[in-house]
């Protein structure tokens, strides 16, 4: 065995401090990109489109908002290519640094803002900026995050250890929720919608301060580094994202196939409900907000089982099982949602987000085994990101748009559920990979 792959399938006692630290770094990262844009989708709905995009009809705000939203999904595969190329030739740890700073500054700057009653339309130019800023940073935030644990652990446990930076998701959700939910149980409507909606955007500087702290103590991952410096993984004449695209197509698709369903319902789950929710099924803001919170407590370590999971039965199983479970559950989403009962709100979330861990549990170590590591960056960031577009960036739209047009859930339902059943070939016809050496790209038995 060469020294690349002692160096992913051993862990050794003294390598356990730093290992916590990696896992820390990745985890406050992921926090904060969660953070960042479920509180961009709550305002969305909730504030930015009375305040930066007000019009006689509230879903024409409605939409002008969310499309603002969208902006920086559209951002983020140019941010994708971008991180994942200086990631492949220079390292991990540079690029996560730089993407940290620019995601929590643009937050904590839309704190700041003017509104449109202040300064015009430049309001919205200024927020849909910071919103590009925020989608860049965040294209090269998950692949490299993933990176720093996924190249330093064992294949038998890989699927373990980088669900744990994924939980990283729902605890940003959850101290986003639960920020606005204790704003929503302490100001009426007209004070958070004059300076409340600003306090959760300027407690992004919190995140910021602490994840930026503890990825500059960390070191970059090992795999990497040795790959680079050996002679003929030195920087390589063509470009990363090049490579990519000629040799592992293959391998993007069925990173995009996983990622498509995982991405489309999360959306619908955090964003699209409280539009859903609180204006069709008349539930109470705070109802939804708490119910999120509970949610998001569930998925915490719902998130990190699937993972581990995932190293017992393999990747494609809980995938297919994610897939499947949410092609079914999205109907009693609704059902339930249009009950109007609070108890039942609950379990439609709760129910929803289980669902979708076991599709993001897996994700991290199912991605990284699909690339070699001179371009598992760039490889990783291109298919989670160009497919966070088409799930992530319009599935409020779609869903917004399919809603006003029937006046039904069933057409979103049938949406969220085709994006499953493409999940489930894709996933289908991808190689099980979950006892895959990373340095050499062949199985193991490890």
């Amino acid at each position: 065995m060469s020294s690349n792959s002692t160096t992913v399938n051993q862990v050794s006692p003294t390598s356990r401090r730093g290992l916590a630290r990696v896992v820390a770094s990745s985890t406050t990262g992921m926090a904060l990109e969660a953070y960042d844009f479920l509180l961009y989708g709550s305002a969305a709905a909730l504030v930015f489109n009375k305040l930066f995009f007000p019009t006689e009809d509230p879903i024409v705000g409605t939409l002008l908002a969310f499309l603002s939203y969208a902006l920086g999904f559209f951002a983020r595969p140019v941010g994708g290519i971008v991180f994942g190329h200086f990631g492949d030739r220079i390292g991990r740890k540079p690029l996560l640094i730089i993407s940290l700073v620019l995601m929590g500054g643009a937050t904590f700057a839309i704190g700041l803002l003017p509104t449109y009653a202040m300064i015009g339309v430049w309001a919205a130019v200024a927020l849909s900026a910071l919103r590009l800023i925020q989608g860049f940073a965040l294209g090269g935030e998950w692949g490299g995050a993933m990176l720093l644990v996924a190249e330093r652990v064992p294949a038998r446990r890989r699927g373990a250890w980088t669900s744990l930076p994924e939980a990283g998701i729902p605890l940003g959700n959850l101290i986003a929720t639960g920020v606005l939910a204790v704003l929503a149980a302490t100001l009426d409507d007209d004070a958070f919608l004059d300076w409340g909606w600003r306090i959760p955007f300027l407690l992004s500087a919190v995140l910021l301060v602490v994840g930026y702290w503890i990825r500059s103590k960390v070191e970059d991952a090992p795999l990497f580094v040795e790959a680079h410096e050996r002679a003929e993984s030195a920087v390589a004449a063509e470009a990363p994202a090049r490579t990519v695209l000629r040799e592992h197509r293959r391998e993007l698709a069925a990173c995009a196939s996983a990622r498509l369903t995982e991405n489309i319902v999360y959306y619908v789950l955090t964003a699209f409900i409280l539009v859903y929710a609180v204006e069709r099924s008349g539930v109470d803001k705070g109802v939804v907000l708490n119910a999120l919170v509970l949610a998001n407590v569930v998925q915490l370590v719902a998130t990190p089982f699937f993972g581990a999971l995932s190293d017992k039965l393999g990747r494609r199983p809980v995938l297919l099982g994610g897939a499947i479970g949410t092609a079914g559950w999205i109907w009693v989403f609704f059902w339930l949602l249009d009950t109007g009962n609070s108890a039942l709100v609950f379990v439609a979330m709760v129910g929803g987000l289980i669902f979708h861990s076991a599709l993001y549990g897996p994700q991290a170590a199912f991605f990284a085994e699909q690339f070699p590591t001179t371009v598992r960056y760039t490889g990783m960031s291109i298919s989670a990101q160009v497919t966070t577009v088409i799930g992530g960036a319009i599935a409020p739209l779609i869903a917004i748009a399919l809603l006003g047009a029937f006046d039904s859930s069933i057409p979103v339902a049938i949406y969220v559920a085709t994006a499953a059943v493409i999940t489930v070939i894709g996933v289908g016809l991808a190689r099980e990979s979950h006892r895959r050496d990373l340095a050499t790209m062949r199985d193991t038995t490890n």
